[in-house]
């Protein structure tokens, strides 16, 4: 092989690894912060398709968002974005383990949006919600 042919052959390997590189790298989890839509809006606790929210426990779907009733919280209510980052499956509040949950994959998340097992690479986006008599306001 000639000098020539042989600086073809290594400029070709290595653009072949640089692209190959850039495609693994795509394919690690991603470090980005919580991903949910920017909401503001607010729900009138006696309205009968908010029952759910009577209970401890009890979650609905507003907006792109779910809201679930925890006892354990400061107004009693947690509100996190409903799409899985993972492939965009809906996300369902599991009662008993207090954790958001996607059924397509495994994925899971904390009360706090964070991923705690599963395919998902970054955390779903947490809400602000306040309580001011039977009105029950998210944002964020």
């Amino acid at each position: 092989m000639n000098r020539k042919d042989f600086l073809k052959v290594t400029a070709s390997v290595l653009a072949g690894v640089a692209v190959g590189g850039s495609v693994l790298e795509s394919c690690k989890k991603s470090t980005t912060g919580p991903q949910g839509p920017d909401v503001n809006f607010t729900i009138d606790l006696n309205d009968s398709k908010y029952s759910a929210l009577s209970a401890s426990g009890g979650s609905v779907y507003v907006q792109e968002v779910i809201i679930a009733r925890i006892n354990d919280f400061a107004d009693g209510y947690i509100a996190v974005a409903q799409t899985c980052t993972h492939q965009g499956c809906t996300v369902t509040y599991a009662r008993g383990s207090q954790t958001f949950v996607c059924p397509c994959h495994g994925g899971t998340y904390d009360l706090n949006g964070n991923v705690t097992a599963g395919p998902p690479p970054y955390a779903i986006k947490r809400y602000t919600v306040s309580r001011s008599g039977s009105n029950l306001t998210v944002s964020g």
